[in-house]
C-alpha cells in the first residue's frame, strides 16, 4: 500500500456573480501576499527579526478590519497566500529560486484554498465536494459551480486536500489535490527498453521505434507569431490590444495542451508496454547553453518527459533506470562493443563499425547500448542484494 497525491483539473462554468467573487478573491490574495512581503522586506531593512508565517497569520484579523473588503472572500485563501509566501522564502534560502517578487495582475491569476473537514451531530462536513453525477463542485464562498471533465469518473477514491482556482484567458479551472492509496502490483521484469532522446525524433527506442517530434511544425505556432506582430502594433491600453492579448493567451494555452497530450501519450505507452525503462541522465541546463541545440530544445520537453516517467513508474511499480551521462552510447558498436571516437560529430547519422563492419543508425544504436547498460545496472543491483 502506497499513499500518493494526484492532481485533477476541471473546467469551471461559473455564473457572473461567481466570476466576480473569483476575481475578487484573486485580487485579495495578491494584496495579502504583497502586503506581508513588503512587511518582511521592511523588517529586514530595519535589522529587525523577520516575522514567521504564523505570526503574520495572527495579524490577518486586524488587516481585515483595516480593509473590510478582505472579509468578503474565503478566509482560508488569505492564509494559504501567507503559506505560499513562506514557501517562496524557503526556496530562496535553499537556492532553488530567486528572491520573492511582488505579484502583479498579469501573473498572479489564481488562489488556493484547503478542504476543511468538520463533524457536527455525527455528520461529516467538507468545504470542497465534487458531484460527478450532476457535474457540480462545491467550493468555499462560491457554493455550487458547474464543471466539465472526467466523463467516465463517478467519484474520487481518496481525500480531497486542497483546490487551486485559476483564471486563464478568461476561462476558469480548478485543480484538485487528492490523496489516494495505491495497491502496487508485483514487480515481474519481463522486458526492458532503452530510450535515446533526440531532436528530430523525440524518443528512439531499442525496439527500432521512432516517435516523431510533432511539436516542431504546428499551425498554432504560426498563429502565435502573427498575433505577436499584431500585439506589437497596438497602442498600450487600447481595446484591440486587449483582444489580441486574449487571443494570444488562448493560442499559448492550446500549444501547452498539445505538448501535454504528447507527453502523456508517449509516457503511458512506454510504461504500459515495458517493465524496466532505461534512459540517459542528460544535463539539460547545459544543453540549453549550446546555441545550436537550444533553439531545437524549446520544442522538446525532455525534462518533463523524464519527470512524468518517474512518477508513472512508481504508480505502476515499474523501474526507471538512468545511466551515466558520460557513457559513450552513440560511439560504441552495439554488436561488438568497439568504441569509434570519430562518430562524436552529431552530423554523422549513419556509420559502419571498423571492427565488425556492422552498419548502424546513430540513434537506434545508442538506444540499444543504453538498454544493455541499464540491464547491467539492474543485474548488479540483484547481486548486491
Amino acid at each position: 500500500m502506497q499513499t500518493i497525491f494526484k492532481g485533477y483539473v476541471l473546467r469551471l462554468y461559473p455564473t457572473d456573480k461567481q466570476k466576480e467573487l473569483i476575481n475578487k478573491t484573486i485580487g485579495c490574495t495578491r494584496f495579502v501576499y504583497n502586503h506581508f512581503l513588503s512587511d518582511r522586506i521592511n523588517d529586514y531593512k530595519r535589522a529587525v527579526k523577520s516575522k514567521s508565517c504564523y505570526d503574520q497569520i495572527k495579524e490577518l484579523p486586524s488587516l481585515c478590519k483595516e480593509y473590510p473588503w478582505l472579509s468578503e472572500v474565503d478566509s482560508c485563501s488569505l492564509r494559504t497566500a501567507l503559506f505560499s509566501l513562506d514557501d517562496a522564502y524557503k526556496r530562496f534560502y535553499s537556492k532553488q529560486n530567486g528572491f520573492p517578487k511582488l505579484k502583479n495582475k498579469d501573473t498572479g491569476n489564481s488562489y488556493k484554498t484547503n478542504n476543511i473537514k468538520n463533524t457536527y451531530k455525527d455528520k461529516n462536513y467538507e468545504s470542497i465536494k465534487v458531484d460527478f453525477q450532476n457535474k457540480v463542485i462545491i467550493l468555499p464562498k462560491l457554493k455550487e459551480v458547474k464543471f466539465k471533465g472526467y466523463r467516465h469518473k463517478t467519484n474520487f477514491i481518496g481525500n480531497i486536500k486542497s483546490a487551486v482556482i485559476r483564471r486563464q484567458a478568461n476561462k476558469y479551472y480548478v485543480s484538485l489535490l487528492v490523496e489516494e492509496s495505491l495497491i502496487l502490483p508485483e514487480f515481474i521484469p519481463r522486458n526492458i527498453v532503452g530510450l535515446d532522446l533526440g531532436i528530430k525524433d523525440i524518443i528512439i527506442t531499442s525496439y527500432n521505434d521512432k516517435i516523431e517530434n510533432s511539436l516542431s511544425s504546428l499551425e498554432v505556432k504560426k498563429r502565435i507569431k502573427g498575433l505577436q506582430k499584431g500585439l506589437a502594433r497596438c497602442k498600450s491600453g487600447s481595446k484591440n490590444r486587449y483582444k489580441i492579448k486574449l487571443k494570444l493567451q488562448r493560442a499559448y494555452m492550446k500549444l501547452k495542451n498539445i505538448r501535454k497530450h504528447l507527453i502523456h501519450y508517449v509516457t503511458n505507452r512506454l510504461v504500459k508496454e515495458n517493465d524496466i525503462i532505461v534512459m540517459e541522465d542528460l544535463d539539460i541546463k547545459n544543453m540549453y547553453q549550446t546555441h545550436r541545440v537550444a533553439k531545437s530544445l524549446t520544442n522538446i520537453p525532455l525534462a518533463e518527459i523524464k519527470r512524468v516517467l518517474e512518477y508513472k513508474c512508481k504508480w505502476q511499480n515499474k523501474k526507471l533506470l538512468t545511466i551515466n551521462r558520460y557513457y559513450p552510447s552513440s560511439q560504441t558498436c552495439s554488436v561488438c562493443g568497439y568504441q569509434n571516437k570519430e562518430v562524436k560529430d552529431l552530423n554523422i547519422r549513419r556509420w559502419e563499425c571498423p571492427k565488425c563492419s556492422s552498419l548502424h543508425d546513430r540513434d537506434i544504436n545508442a538506444s540499444v547500448n543504453i538498454m544493455f547498460e541499464g540491464l547491467k545496472m539492474y543485474m548488479q543491483s540483484l547481486v548486491l542484494k
